[in-house]
């Protein structure tokens, strides 16, 4: 586990995932008829997997963020698990989603506190920071611009 980062944190960020997979398991332990247990359950997995933190490429800290961000000139985007507005920028992002610094708020308090900056005491995510420009949840097409002017 990454310096500074408590076990509360850490359940913050998979309990979403940790619900959604719970239901699945109840859903399919109910189900009488066998195939459609599995189905049902696969189905749960799969919606777990994309509201949990394993989609997102590793979180940095804000302050390694905005270090590396300094250097390389890569954004750097604000998110939180289970918020499907992060989900569709990440997965607009397809390959390009390693281009970008990545900060979770609900493990990083330091982030939070950045976001709650930038839009004014609120923590709307995903909030992106390309060369010193914020955008609150911007279309994926705006950070991909950014990405191709690098």
């Amino acid at each position: 586990m990454a310096e500074g980062v408590a076990f509360g944190d850490v359940l913050r960020s998979w309990w979403l995932a940790g619900v959604v997979l719970a239901c699945g398991l109840l859903a399919a332990a109910t189900e009488s008829y066998r195939p459609v247990a599995v189905v049902e359950f696969l189905i749960f997995m799969a919606l777990a997997f994309l509201l949990s933190p394993l989609v997102f490429p590793r979180s940095l800290t804000a302050a390694q963020a905005q270090e590396r961000s300094a250097r390389d000139g890569r954004p750097i985007v604000y998110w939180r698990p289970g918020c499907r507005y992060c989900l569709r920028l990440r997965r607009r992002l397809g390959g390009r989603a390693g281009q970008v610094h990545w900060v979770d708020i609900w493990r990083d308090p330091a982030g939070a506190a950045a976001v709650r900056a930038i839009t004014g005491g609120d923590e709307t995510v995903p909030t992106v920071v390309a060369r010193g420009e914020a955008v609150v949840n911007p279309e994926p097409a705006w950070l991909l611009r950014r990405l191709d002017r690098r």
